[in-house]
């Protein structure tokens, strides 16, 4: 874990601290304490596959955190705790999504919040069952910023895939989702109804622009004050393809990371409701200079930093 977690080195006071240099390798769970940042990398990509994308996503969690290490520390009470990478070696999705829906139950129960960095979109669907199994009297908000819907029924004889998420938690009970970037040319007919049919609520990428930030703002604030508690996911294809080339199905015209995504994101991020984020589709072998995986880093960063 060591050799992931370096960066430069101005000093040991803390006023000259990165994140390599704060980061605890953990494997107790016992150790987390409330408030504590806790890390899962899932190693996986097997949901890509299944969904007939192009795989490498699996190798996305410590490029990641290569990418996390050298940012600087600046809040006094910063703790976090990495657990290390859940993998899928066997093939079987379900068992592995199980695993990482045990530990995220555990990280909550114990006060922590919850960062998982992905892997395929199949992440999804085990970060939310971590939570709901936590919460399971709770209404649980999800916020998914994606190109996507991932509402797709899952095939016979395939089974759950990274695009089947949202289809999955809407049979576990009622969603309380809100889909942000969502692309027309990105989903059939078939999904949007889906979305209808589910009560998935979503916001196109042509509708985030700075001005229409009070609109989208408010429909945020509507799915927080409704549910008990808010998990965001984070698809990195939502993004476009000049400064997130390195995903499973790049976006020529996804949505950038400007002031005007910066500022709701942020917004999203204080909410004190936030208990659980993750980022996928990060996939090292199609990135360019990292440039994917150093936007995931970043934007988990800001949640490690607000």
């Amino acid at each position: 874990m060591n050799t992931i977690w370096q960066g430069r080195l101005d000093g040991e006071e803390l006023l000259y601290h990165r994140i390599f240099q704060s980061v605890k390798a953990e494997n107790n769970y016992d150790a987390i304490s409330t408030n504590d940042f806790v890390l899962h990398g899932f190693a996986v990509d097997e949901g890509v596959r299944r969904n007939k994308g192009r795989q490498g996503a699996k190798d996305a969690p410590d490029v990641i955190r290569k990418n996390m290490s050298n940012f600087p520390v600046i809040r006094p009470d910063f703790s976090l705790l990495d657990f290390g990478n859940i993998t899928c070696e066997d093939g079987n999705l379900e068992n592995t999504q199980n695993e990482l829906a045990k530990r995220v139950s555990k990280v909550l129960l114990k006060g922590g919040q919850s960062l998982v960095l992905g892997g395929g979109h199949e992440v999804t669907f085990a970060h939310y069952k971590g939570v709901k199994t936590a919460f399971q009297e709770q209404k649980i908000g999800i916020i998914n910023f994606d190109a996507h819907f991932d509402n797709r029924q899952p095939e016979n004889g395939v089974g759950a895939s990274s695009g089947t998420g949202f289809w999955q938690i809407a049979q576990e009970g009622e969603i309380h989702s809100l889909h942000i970037g969502i692309q027309r040319n990105s989903n059939t007919l078939k999904l949007f109804d889906t979305a209808h049919q589910f009560g998935m609520k979503y916001i196109l990428a042509d509708e985030l622009f700075f001005e229409n930030l009070p609109s989208v703002y408010e429909r945020v604030n509507d799915l927080a004050d409704s549910v008990d508690f808010l998990y965001m996911t984070i698809c990195m294809d939502v993004f476009n393809a000049s400064i997130a080339p390195g995903v499973s199905a790049s976006a020529y015209n996804g949505i950038f990371a400007d002031a005007a995504f910066m500022h709701l994101y942020r917004h999203i991020l204080r909410n004190t409701k936030l208990i659980a984020l993750d980022i996928a589709e990060v996939n090292p072998s199609l990135d360019i200079q990292d440039r994917t995986a150093r936007l995931a880093a970043s934007l988990a960063n800001e949640w490690l930093m607000i």
